[in-house]
């Protein structure tokens, strides 16, 4: 049987290592990136059967970065390795495409597991948050959103990149974007979100998961 094909994503360089000590006896490790754009790039050249990929990562964040990667390789499996033990992330995740969850400090012990039950064609959810949404079903309570704010997914774009200190200009050239249409979506995003300064913006992404907190 050939070994699956794994792109993996995450924006420590410890981390990626890490991955690729623990994956590369029973898969092909095709590729790393560490942040959302490099990662959807690779993906669309490299064609990997699974893609590992972070909630929070520089550039776009992986429930976006999910997004899109569904859509130009809707039969790659994607696996989310994150630190966000929230019910809100996990119902994101798979609601974005995700195949498995599991959480880094626990990675050492799942990841290799939750790789070969995507390529058996299930889902993998770490049992750390599994009880979590065996709860929420039961007792209907959906958890909430990231955001209960309707960003569009462009709008998010600009939000992650305004929030990690990139210039007008240097958002515009990441996004193909003119300087007027990327200053139009940040006036957009403060109405909506009701944030008036730059601060008050990366505040916010950090606290739904679009920037590291690190």
């Amino acid at each position: 049987m050939n070994k699956p094909r794994v792109l993996l994503g995450d924006d420590h360089t410890l981390v990626l290592e890490g991955f690729r000590k623990l994956l590369e006896d029973r898969c092909e490790i095709v590729g790393v990136a560490e942040d959302g754009r490099t990662l959807i790039r690779k993906a669309y050249e490299l064609k990997p059967d699974i893609v590992t990929l972070d909630i929070s990562m520089p550039e776009l964040n992986g429930i976006d970065a999910a997004r899109k990667l569904k859509k130009i390789l809707p039969h790659t499996k994607l696996i989310f390795v994150t630190m966000h033990a929230d019910q809100a992330y996990v119902s994101e995740a798979f609601k974005a495409g995700a195949s498995g969850y599991l959480l880094k400090r626990s990675a050492g012990t799942e990841l290799l597991q939750a790789v070969q039950s995507v390529m058996d064609g299930q889902c993998y959810v770490t049992p750390l948050v599994a009880k979590g949404l065996v709860e929420s079903a039961i007792t209907r309570k959906m958890p909430a959103v990231l955001s209960d704010k309707p960003l569009t997914g462009r709008q998010r774009e600009v939000l992650q990149l305004v929030a990690e200190g990139k210039t007008v200009k240097e958002i515009a050239s990441a996004l193909t974007l003119s300087p007027k249409t990327v200053e139009f979506h940040k006036s957009q995003i403060m109405t909506l979100l009701d944030l008036h300064t730059t601060a008050e913006l990366t505040k916010y992404a950090l606290v739904h998961g679009l920037l590291a907190s690190d």
